[in-house]
């Protein structure tokens, strides 16, 4: 995970911005890293990553789940604050109750308007193994972004096969680099590993496009003292092979189904996070 170590390295000399959560980042615009899933699983090593809250919040958008309340009972409290005390959330007319996020991720990818089930076209056609250079999921509805407890920071992803092997690219905008970024790196790597399994292809590339790459002042203590550990060996995701298709994903499958053998990592830290 050097290449997550060189942009903590690179955010920290950025420039410093105002934002719409009143607490100033330092960062810059435009980066891209590739992690070849050959090599081992891109888990960060230089603190602990929340494996199974990754896993669960990822199986929630694969549902299309559009409550903090579902995303709890897979394992995963991420969204909690942004369903309940995001001020922008709450105050919406859209919004439908405690714990109601809207029309979020895995909303628009299962269940865009007018029956479109984005991910699964993409699965079918990768299963027969064509790659049409469509294969896109898009989390961006600009007609009901009024509709999201958070417009999506990871917008859009496109699978790929190249020589038998499925590469998947994601372009992110908003990139909170010591909470965010390895969550997704995790995350999207984890959606290769599984998708590949189903479609009986070998996993390749993960291909992290991002904009908008930044540290909140108030994390900058901590990722200070991260960047001055040292990387420790890749772990390797080790997924239950019974699951075979995307219906497993949505129904019977859980947390437990997945597991980081040999996951080394140094001590936890604990980064603020912002609303």
């Amino acid at each position: 995970m050097k290449q997550y170590l060189d942009l903590c390295l690179k955010a920290l000399g950025g420039s410093l911005k105002e934002n719409r959560t009143g607490i100033n980042t330092i960062g810059y615009i435009g980066d891209f890293c590739q992690y070849d899933l050959a090599e081992g699983f891109p888990a960060v090593t230089t603190k602990r990553l929340a494996f199974k809250s990754v896993v669960a919040e990822m199986l929630g958008f694969l549902r299309g789940y559009d409550s903090a309340q579902q995303f709890r009972q897979l394992g995963s409290a991420v969204w909690d604050a942004n369903a309940n005390k995001n001020k922008q959330w709450t105050g919406n007319e859209n919004r439908k109750g405690t714990d109601d996020l809207g029309r979020i991720y895995g909303v628009q990818a299962r269940r865009w308007k007018g029956g479109i089930d984005q991910l699964k076209s993409c699965v079918e056609n990768l299963s027969k193994g064509i790659d049409t250079r469509r294969e896109i999921v898009t989390h961006w509805n600009p007609a009901e972004m009024a509709e999201m407890a958070l417009p999506p920071c990871h917008l859009l992803y496109q699978f790929s096969i190249d020589n038998g092997k499925l590469c998947l690219s994601m372009y992110q905008r908003s990139c909170d680099v010591p909470l965010g970024v390895p969550f997704n790196i995790a995350g999207y790597s984890w959606l290769l590993s599984v998708i590949a399994q189903i479609t009986g292809l070998k996993v390749g590339t993960f291909n992290h496009f991002m904009v908008d790459i930044h540290i909140y002042v108030n994390q900058i203590d901590g990722l200070l003292e991260q960047v001055k550990r040292k990387p420790k060996p890749l772990p390797t995701l080790i997924i239950n092979p019974r699951i075979k298709t995307l219906e497993d994903l949505e129904t019977w499958v859980t947390v437990d189904d997945f597991e980081l053998k040999n996951y080394d990592h140094h001590n936890h830290i604990k980064y603020p996070f912002a609303v």
